[in-house]
């Protein structure tokens, strides 16, 4: 068994942990935000971490209506200028904590007394001893290069800030249920194993999906490139109908993550194009018309809230790549040229 493959199959009790960890540091953040005019949100990060925040910039716009940004550090750390982040929350997310260019931008905001949280797996990294606020993820030590355990980790902590700052009890419920349902989604291994040899000689693919999952789409392309050195593609629905549509061919596989929700019209009318160009579609979803109708589903947990499927999204594509990469005769746990800790600035 494979490291990426074990920390897989933690996630369940990563999830379950993370619902207990840090509910009285989350009910001191809303106090501080309740205290000051916040106008605005900065989230910061780089690769994988960097599709936490973009999960969590889409669930704060839907459920408070706060426009969030995603930070450029080389703003600071290469041309030396300064952000005016006096009444912006930022939030910084890395899995090591010590992401030097993310750091900068913490001592930015600390500088004008702005509220600063970061989400680490490591309680004595620089980034989460200089931030006024630290999320742990406690997610033990991940040891594949490829982060999965941590990735759903950091979205849980920023979903739980969310569903509580923003009072909604709702969302409280449903992230209640996660660990139970990644649990029911990590049941899909045997059909992706016994489906992955038809993808061993691809060579590129893309990832589709839209809204709050478009994080999920990019995370997913990440996850197959490191892994497997497929190149791999994350889009938007909307937008790869916007040019990229024009690389899809025939036998060009694609990947479309497609929720009951909000977006599932729009995936629908993607399949149908899809089909067209006869594309070769692997579908993921929960909705039954979809099975029934096409050849490559697979099928994840019912779930009657948008801001909870990218949960059970990533798992099947963490799966699908560690899978790919040993059909591949790869070992995704050390691809090549990388370093589970990556300092940039």
């Amino acid at each position: 068994m494979t490291k990426m493959w074990k920390e897989i199959f933690e996630q369940p009790t990563v999830l379950n942990n993370c619902l207990k960890q840090n509910n009285q540091i989350i009910n001191d953040v809303i106090k501080d935000i309740e205290t000051k005019e916040i106008t605005n949100v900065v989230i910061v990060a780089r690769g994988t971490s960097d599709h936490a925040g973009i999960y969590g910039k889409y669930i704060i716009e839907h459920n408070l209506g706060i426009p969030v940004s995603l930070a450029a550090p080389s703003i600071i750390t290469m041309y030396d200028k300064k952000l005016i982040l006096k009444n912006s929350l930022v939030i910084a997310i890395s899995q090591s904590g010590q992401a030097e260019d993310v750091l900068e931008v913490i001592k930015c905001a600390n500088e004008q007394h702005a509220i600063t949280i970061g989400i680490t797996n490591f309680k004595t990294s620089p980034i989460a001893l200089n931030c006024k606020y630290h999320l742990y993820t406690n997610a033990g030590i991940e040891k594949s290069v490829a982060a999965t355990k941590t990735f759903t980790a950091q979205m849980m902590n920023m979903a739980l800030l969310v569903a509580k700052w923003s009072k909604d009890e709702h969302l409280v419920d449903s992230l209640s249920k996660v660990p139970e349902k990644v649990r029911e989604t990590l049941k899909l291994s045997k059909e992706i194993v016994s489906h992955i040899k038809e993808y061993v000689t691809i060579e590129d693919c893309f990832v589709l999906s839209r809204g709050i999952n478009y994080a999920i789409a990019l995370e997913s392309a990440l996850k197959i490139q490191e892994t497997t050195y497929v190149k791999a593609k994350g889009y938007a629905i909307s937008d790869f109908h916007h040019g990229p549509f024009a690389m899809v061919g025939k036998h060009t596989p694609v990947i479309l993550f497609s929720p009951e929700g909000p977006s599932l019209e729009d995936a629908k009318e993607m399949i149908e194009k899809l089909k067209k160009a006869e594309a070769r579609i692997i579908i993921v979803t929960n909705n039954q018309q979809l099975i029934k109708e096409n050849k490559t589903t697979f099928e994840i947990p019912k779930c009657n809230n948008d801001l909870i499927t990218p949960f059970y999204n990533i798992i099947f594509a963490q799966m699908f790549a560690c899978q790919l990469a040993l059909a591949k005769g790869l070992n995704p746990d050390q691809p090549r040229g990388l370093n589970k800790v990556t300092i940039t600035r």
